[in-house]
């Protein structure tokens, strides 16, 4: 019996289950079928630049390490740490004193040697006449003439050995090779330092400064072809409270790419006036390459990716939302450029696009005031978001 009544029993149990179901289901198509609210921009015509951003880290014009040319003991130390110098400006001294006795040494064989080769002129231009009287054989006049001569290349030598000296005694004294600003001492006053191998102190020229950085491999052929036009302009940003941005020009291009990075390594120099860029500061830099004429752009929020591709939602004037597949082009600032799938003056959605259901009419939220002080400029893009080009 109860096996005959079964199925009888589990229908009415269907039944008693869907029939109340049915009433909330209608409330929650009518809901559904509620405009979305949805914020819209228009899409412009503007000039973008086409930009590279890269980071990169500045570095000195010069650097030098100053070593002591020869070995002592550091008798004085003429600057500050942290100073800026001229080229010339006096920074060490080692002890002169063992450097001029060797001077005044040399100085004496120097004079001995010229009172010997003079000596021996003398004696041979007294026995040449003899010699060719026959009074004195040719062999002793010859044996003067050798003498004069031997005098004469000792004195060359001790002249020579006179300036070598003079020299090392002038690395007694160390001055600047550059003009720039001092480091940190790495040798007190009284240490003895060796020659050639002792660091003293570093000096950096910062004015003017260079950023080394590099960018990918596929816009060499565009940057190439930007500096057989003329100089690249190339803007480092400094980020933090007191942020701050120099401009300078693409100095230097590699002549090869990494192949292991696929980048190709480039310099920028800056004035540096100011004295704000810093060796080893790292900087974001920038680098205008081209400007795109009358290029369509909407705000980079517009631009969703989706299974299919690229894509934006655009409001037709009924207020119907449709989806459009796009090709964007590259990216200023808050604005993207579309290549193609969308022209100029049409309303593109830019915030609530996970409420929209493609077909489906959508409610524009009204712009808040900020957004509606932007709209009223005439000088900038009059949508939500859009920042004019430089």
């Amino acid at each position: 019996m109860f096996h005959r009544n079964f199925p009888c029993l589990l229908i009415c149990i269907l039944l008693l289950l869907v029939l109340p179901a049915c009433s909330p289901g209608k409330k929650a198509k009518a809901k559904s079928q509620s405009p979305a609210l949805v914020v819209t921009a228009v899409a412009q015509q503007q000039d973008v630049p086409i930009e590279i951003k890269t980071f990169g880290t500045m570095e000195a014009s010069e650097s030098v390490i100053v070593k002591p040319m020869l070995s002592g003991e550091l008798t004085a130390v003429a600057f500050r740490e942290g100073q800026d110098v001229s080229k010339g400006a006096l920074l060490f001294e080692i002890d002169p004193r063992p450097y001029q006795a060797a001077l005044n040494k040399v100085r004496a064989s120097l004079e001995r040697n010229r009172v010997v080769m003079n000596n021996a002129r003398k004696d041979y231009e007294r026995y040449a006449p003899l010699a060719k009287e026959g009074i004195v054989s040719q062999e002793q006049a010859e044996g003067y003439r050798t003498r004069a001569e031997t005098a004469a290349a000792d004195l060359a030598a001790d002249q020579a050995t006179v300036e070598n000296a003079q020299t090392q005694l002038s690395y007694c004294t160390i001055t600047a090779p550059i003009s720039g600003r001092l480091g940190t001492l790495a040798v007190d006053q009284g240490n003895v330092v060796k020659a050639n191998e002792t660091a003293l102190v570093t000096i950096n020229k910062l004015i003017p400064i260079r950023a080394t950085f590099t960018i990918s491999e596929q816009s060499l052929s565009l940057l190439r072809q930007r500096l057989a036009a003329g100089e690249i302009t190339v803007e480092a940003e400094v980020s933090g409270v007191a942020g701050f941005t120099e401009k300078g020009v693409v100095s230097f291009l590699d002549n090869a790419v990494d192949p292991a990075t696929g980048t190709i390594r480039l310099k920028g120099q800056f004035a540096n006036e100011q004295k704000r860029l810093w060796p080893g500061q790292f900087v974001t830099l920038s680098l205008v390459l081209d400007v795109r004429k009358q290029a369509v752009v909407v705000p980079t929020q517009a631009v969703q990716t989706g299974q299919k591709g690229v894509f934006v939602f655009v409001v037709k004037p009924d207020g119907i939302a449709e989806v459009r597949p796009v090709v964007p082009g590259p990216a200023y600032e808050a604005i993207t450029v579309i290549d193609s799938g969308l022209d100029a003056g049409e309303q593109v959605v830019i915030d609530g696009q996970m409420r929209v259901v493609p077909g489906s009419k959508v409610e524009i939220k009204a712009a808040n005031k900020e957004e509606k002080d932007v709209k009223d400029k005439p000088t900038e893009a009059a949508t939500p978001g859009v920042v004019s080009g430089r």
